[in-house]
Parts: structure tokens; C-alpha cells; sequence
């Protein structure tokens, strides 16, 4: 009787887990269209437009009375929401751990961003500065929310399950992005057919964003659970600003050298990694000379294979362990920079070839980084802990895209700025190599999966 019961619970609990596990894929579901469509695809062109619609003469918009050229104005906007977004996740972080209530800032944090995306619709005319402070806020929520969502992965899977859920949630993300970039990419170029303006139909798909990230957010907030405090008391500087706490944050890992060490390779290949993202377009439109019609398209090809890619990751992962498999995916990034240094101008197909290859290692990259590094926290201190991660992954990608146009400064070839990038996959495989994760797991007070 009592072997039955024992099994009843044990039974009930995996249940839970798996249902928490699957409201929690929704979450990647919900927001990561914000990032394929928003700001991957139409914000960025969008809201230069309507800046050069508001610029004097000269070509420049003044923003609290500072001379800024229109065509800068996007990018300075996400610049101060990183900004944004750094000072604010150790604070949130903190606070989510201190006291349990990490549900309750994730909702809040989903809705101000998808309420912030959804008011993109009444961008237009010279309304730059309306569409300059709804992108600070949804990217900074984007931020924070993230950094709450990824430090649910330790509570909510066990070690053996970690990387397959971590890949799920990437993948879920990535269709997601994917089935909502096709429907906006109908509607945009097939906007005369209903009966819609060109600027009005990349209103519609801004606002779109908004509607889905928090309609299908609903889903992760019924399914995820607040849980009590474990592990040491949060100490109540946790309730610093927020730069004094990220000062707290760093010196409490400087506990966890390990941990810390893994840190620094990530910062430095993921570096590389966002900056081939961003940069791929200007290498396909400058170098290459191909048309936008290509480049949407191999964005949305990304999109798509990212989901293969995640999933299958994940499975090399539980023959091989999570830190062969991304020492893996370090040398295909650097194989697939080589052959787009050779690529030829005009040549779409192989362009396509080089999106394919990126797609297929995105997302199982940065999956198992966090799967890996969900290991590699000290228990009770998750939110904190992700914070600093999420920083790395979106606060601090600053050197490849300095390296990229500093060398194309320089040389004046956009093939010798896509080559340079090598190095950060190069010195990234050297620190990560070196990191002994099944001893940095257990510095931090976590078991030590069969398979790492």
C-alpha cells in the first residue's frame, strides 16, 4: 500500500511537471514574435520612415532638443532600451527571488510589452517619438520577461529533462515566429488586395505582435506556479537600484568562479553569434547585392530550420552531452562564416545555403547555453542568476557589431567584417572547452547529470 502511494505521487507529480512544462513552451510561443516580425523585420525601416517624416531640412529629428539624423533614430531607441533593460533585470531578478513572486512579474512584464507592441498601430506621420518610446518599453519588457521565463527552467525540469525542455521552448519560439513572419509577409506584400495601404499593413503586423504576445500569454501564466524561497536568504540589497544590485549580483558570483567562467565564454561567442544575425542582412543587401524579397525570405527560412535545428540539438545532446554539442555548433558557426566569405555576388541560392546552415545551429546554440548554464546556478537564486544571463545575451553584444565595422572601416570589404567574427567562435570554444561543467555543478550545489 504504501509502495503504491509513493508511486501515485510520484506519478501526479511528473504530470504536473510535464503540464508546467508545457505552459512554459508558450511563453517562447507568445513573445518571440515580437522579436522575428517587429524587430527583425518591419519596425526598423518602418519607424525611419516616419522619423525622415518628421526631420527638418537637414535630415535630423530632436528628441528632448538633441539633434539625432532620422536615419539613426531606430537604432539609438533599441540602444537606450538595452540600457533600460540592464538596469532593471538585476532589481526584477532579485526581487523575483526574494520574494517568490516571479509569476506575478511575468504577467506584468508580458503585458506592458504586448500592450506597448499592440500601440505600434497608431505609429504614422511624424509620430517618431510615440514609436521611439513603445519600442524602449516592449524591448525592455522583452528583456526582463525573458530573463524571468529562462530562470523557470530549473524549477520546472530536472537535470536529465533539461536540455530536450530548453530546446522544446526555443523551438516552440521559433515556429511560432515563423507561422506569424507568413501571415504579416501576405498581408505586407499583398496589402492592395485588402484594400489596405502599404503603411497601414505594417501597422496591422506590428500590432499583430502585440495581440499575440498577449493573448497566448495567458497560457504560461494559468500553468506556471509561484514557488517559496530556497537555498540562503536574498539579503536586502536585493532591493538596491538597480546598478548597485548588478554590482551585488557580480560579487556574489565571484562565489561561483566556475560559473562565472562559463559566463565569459558565453558572453563571447553569443557575441558573435547576434552579430551575425544582425549583420547578415548588410552583408546580403552591400556585398552581395541582393534584393529585400531575398533577405525576408531567408529570414523566414532562419525562422523555420531554427526549429529542426533546436529539436535536434537537443537529441545529439542527450547521446553526447550539452557542452559537445555547442562545442559543436561553434566550429559550424565558423565553418558557415568561411563559406559566406566565398560566397559570389548575385547568388541567392548559396545565400539561402548559408541562412540554412545559420538556422540549423541558432537555435540549438542557444538552447543548450541555456540548459547548460541552468545547471550551473545556485539553487534559490534563479532569477538573479538569469538576469546576468540574459545581460550577456542581450545587454553586452556590443563588441562583434564594434569588430565588424571597425574592420570594414578600415578595409572597406564587408567580406573581411564577416570573416573577422570568426574569432569570437574561435576564442568562445577555447573558454568553454576549458570549463569543467561537472565541477562547476557541483561548486554550485546542484547534482550532476549522467549526460553534461
Amino acid at each position: 500500500m504504501g509502495t503504491d502511494t509513493v508511486r501515485t505521487a510520484a506519478s501526479d507529480e511528473a504530470a504536473e511537471r510535464r503540464r508546467e512544462q508545457r505552459g512554459w513552451y508558450f511563453y517562447d510561443w507568445a513573445c518571440s514574435v515580437y522579436s522575428a516580425s517587429v524587430l527583425t523585420v518591419f519596425l526598423g525601416p518602418y519607424l525611419t520612415s516616419v522619423a525622415k517624416e518628421a526631420a527638418d531640412a537637414d535630415g535630423y529629428v530632436h528628441p528632448l532638443g538633441i539633434p539625432v539624423r532620422a536615419g539613426s533614430f531606430f537604432a539609438y531607441s533599441v540602444s537606450l532600451s538595452v540600457i533600460l533593460a540592464v538596469v532593471v533585470m538585476p532589481l526584477v531578478g532579485a526581487a523575483a527571488d526574494r520574494t517568490g513572486r516571479k509569476k506575478r512579474l511575468l504577467g506584468v512584464t508580458a503585458y506592458v510589452g504586448a500592450t506597448a507592441t499592440t500601440g505600434m498601430f497608431f505609429l504614422g506621420g511624424d509620430r517618431y517619438l510615440l514609436g521611439g518610446a513603445l519600442l524602449v518599453v516592449a524591448n525592455a519588457s522583452m528583456s526582463v520577461g525573458t530573463m524571468l521565463y529562462n530562470s523557470y527552467l530549473p524549477q520546472i525540469a530536472p537535470p536529465e529533462e533539461r536540455d530536450a525542455v530548453s530546446s522544446r521552448g526555443w523551438a516552440f519560439g521559433y515556429a511560432a515566429g515563423s507561422l506569424m513572419l507568413i501571415v504579416n509577409l501576405v498581408l505586407y506584400l499583398a496589402h492592395d488586395s485588402f484594400g489596405v495601404s502599404e503603411s497601414t499593413a505594417v501597422r496591422i503586423c506590428l500590432a499583430s505582435a502585440g495581440v499575440w504576445w498577449g493573448g497566448f500569454a495567458i497560457i504560461p501564466l494559468r500553468r506556471l506556479r509561484d514557488r517559496s524561497r530556497t537555498g540562503p536568504a536574498v539579503p536586502r540589497e536585493a532591493t538596491a537600484p538597480g546598478l548597485r544590485q548588478l554590482v551585488a549580483t557580480i560579487r556574489d558570483m565571484r562565489r561561483h568562479p566556475l560559473t562565472l567562467s562559463f559566463l565569459l565564454a558565453y558572453l563571447i561567442y553569443n557575441d558573435g553569434i547576434q552579430t551575425v544575425i544582425s549583420q547578415a542582412s548588410v552583408y546580403g543587401s552591400e556585398e552581395l547585392g541582393l534584393d529585400q524579397s531575398t533577405l525576408i525570405g531567408a529570414v523566414l527560412l532562419v525562422q523555420v530550420l531554427a526549429v529542426a535545428g533546436a529539436l535536434g540539438m537537443g537529441r545529439l545532446a542527450r547521446t553526447y552531452g550539452a557542452k559537445r554539442t555547442i562545442l559543436g555548433s561553434l566550429v559550424a558557426w565558423t565553418l558557415t562564416l568561411g563559406a559566406g566569405y566565398f560566397l559570389p555576388a548575385g547568388a541567392p541560392v548559396g545565400f539561402f545555403l548559408l541562412a540554412s546552415a545559420i538556422g540549423l545551429v541558432l537555435g540549438g546554440s542557444q538552447a543548450l547555453s541555456r540548459s547548460l548554464f541552468s545547471h550551473l546556478v545556485p539553487p534559490g537564486k534563479e532569477a538573479e542568476y538569469f538576469s546576468a544571463y540574459e545581460m550577456s545575451d542581450r545587454g553586452m553584444s556590443w563588441l562583434g557589431p564594434l569588430l565588424f565595422g571597425i574592420t570594414y572601416q578600415f578595409t572597406g570589404s564587408y567580406r573581411d567584417a564577416i570573416i573577422s567574427l570568426v574569432a569570437f567562435f574561435v576564442i568562445g570554444f577555447v573558454l568553454l572547452a576549458r570549463v569543467p561543467v561537472r565541477r562547476a555543478i557541483g561548486a554550485a550545489g546542484n547534482p550532476v547529470p549522467e549526460k553534461i
